[in-house]
């Protein structure tokens, strides 16, 4: 009797030579343009966000590490991943116990728990990230967290003050081209659109990520809210204020495209992308949410193992060699 086991785990099962490691790596050197303006708008106390985010990440995987003794795996840098763009969505005036607290959600509740990486159904850092959030959401409120900042430009929250103010009262208070630079109230990582999109090209064209994804999160953002402008343009806002505020940008290349929680297979891909993006504005404009895009892509993130079944058909005929 033949007693070999065979581990059977997640597609994909084609292996490139790439290390997780350097994976993870050029993950974080593509957030580089998004943190390092994010450190000179907010200062110092965005640093020290940053740094204990990241720190605590990898301190939490370490531990369970020893508690479940385990090898160590925090050398393949998925958990400073993990609390890099943890610390990247919060505001920088955070206090130390919430980032803690938040790392400890993502790394332990949301990955170590299901296996480690590669084992996650979920993305580690929006399941911090939507803890947080239901339970302290006024550190969330980023008109008042930043409310002893002194900036340059209109310092009210985008997505907030449409929310809150509707579309007529912030016409022309929030152009284009600032919301592209970071010119805009949000979290550390966030504002500067500009940056987000060179990251997100350099993991495309460096292979981390798959251009479908992001390419139909972002169309699904810009035909949805189109449509809803459409239909009542004294209401709701056209598809830029949406594309360059809150966390679109970062969800587009950083968050929607994490590995063990999207598909492996294309068309899944392009319906996976496109209808996180739809939940994005339909949170939006009629839910209770100014983002949403947190918990649209944890909904994905769950209806992910089936959308991952649907597969072309196969063409032409089985033969029978019997």
């Amino acid at each position: 009797m033949n007693n070999n086991k065979l581990t059977v785990s997640h597609a994909p099962f084609w292996h490139d030579g790439d290390s997780l490691f350097q994976m993870n790596l050029n993950i974080m050197i593509a957030t580089l343009p998004a943190i390092i303006f994010g450190i000179i708008q907010f200062g110092v106390p965005a640093v020290g966000v940053l740094a204990l985010s990241l720190s605590s990440a990898m301190a939490w995987e370490l531990i369970m590490n020893i508690i479940s003794k385990n090898r160590f795996t925090i050398g393949d840098l998925d958990s400073a991943v993990i609390g890099l763009l943890f610390g990247m969505m919060l505001p920088a005036t955070s206090p130390w116990w919430l980032v803690i607290t938040g790392t400890f959600v993502a790394v332990v509740i949301g990955k170590m728990i299901f296996g480690g990486i590669g084992a996650n159904p979920f993305n580690p850092t929006l399941i911090g990230m939507a803890f947080l959030m239901m339970s302290w959401k006024t550190f969330f409120d980023f008109d008042a967290v930043y409310v002893n900042y002194e900036f340059g430009f209109t310092a009210l929250a985008p997505l907030a003050a449409l929310k809150s103010h509707g579309v007529l009262s912030i016409a022309g208070l929030f152009p284009i081209n600032d919301l592209i630079m970071g010119n805009q109230v949000g979290a550390i990582g966030s504002t500067f659109g500009l940056g987000l999109i060179i990251g997100g090209i350099y993991l495309i064209l460096r292979g981390y990520i798959r251009w479908e994804i992001s390419l139909s999160f972002i169309a699904g953002i810009i035909l949805t809210a189109w449509a809803f402008s459409i239909a009542n343009p004294e209401t709701y806002a056209g598809p830029m204020l949406h594309l360059f505020s809150g966390y679109t940008l970062l969800g587009a290349f950083f968050l929607a495209t994490e590995n063990s929680s999207s598909p492996s297979n294309r068309i899944p891909m392009f319906i996976y992308g496109f209808f996180a993006a739809v939940m994005i504005i339909l949170m939006r404009n009629i839910g209770a949410y100014a983002d949403g895009t947190i918990l649209a892509i944890l909904l994905l993130n769950l209806v992910n193992p089936l959308i991952d079944k649907i597969r072309p058909k196969a063409l032409g005929k089985g033969v029978n060699n019997a």
